[in-house]
């Protein structure tokens, strides 16, 4: 299948989170634990706040020699990321990547955060019909 729906490209487990006064050293342990190529950052409510990748931990924290331990994730996240809802699809998603240049894509409905997708939870098909459709609109 093609065209599946958020709610079976995610994984059935909870996403893995943090608080914004987190650290990057602590978020980095995590995602090495968890291995997990991202965070969500979010409040005390549970609401999503920002994302932080293994990107950012190279263009926000060691580009910029900042210091893992002291500097919070809030300080350099990407806050009010883009997202997804549950009802969306697979090459939806994928789309929204390819076209905004990014891996990790949460899921929430309205205010409650489901999940996140990566471009590895895709199947090889979803990612084919992706790249004809991209080879299609270049012809045109």
């Amino acid at each position: 299948m093609t065209n599946r729906p958020m709610h079976e490209v995610m994984h059935r487990r909870s996403p893995v989170t943090l608080r914004p006064e987190a650290s990057v050293h602590e978020a980095c342990l995590v995602m090495r634990d968890h291995r997990v190529g991202a965070v969500l950052v979010t409040s005390p409510a549970g609401g999503l706040l920002g994302i932080f990748t293994g990107r950012d931990a190279v263009a926000r924290v060691l580009a910029e020699a900042r210091d893992p331990h002291t500097t919070r994730l809030e300080q350099v996240m990407t806050a009010r990321p883009e997202c997804l809802g549950p009802h969306c699809t697979a090459i939806e998603a994928l789309r929204l990547m390819r076209d905004s240049g990014f891996r990790h894509v949460p899921v929430v409905h309205g205010e409650r955060l489901l999940g996140i997708v990566s471009r590895g939870d895709f199947h090889g098909l979803e990612t084919a019909r992706l790249e004809a459709e991209s080879s299609l609109w270049e012809r045109l």
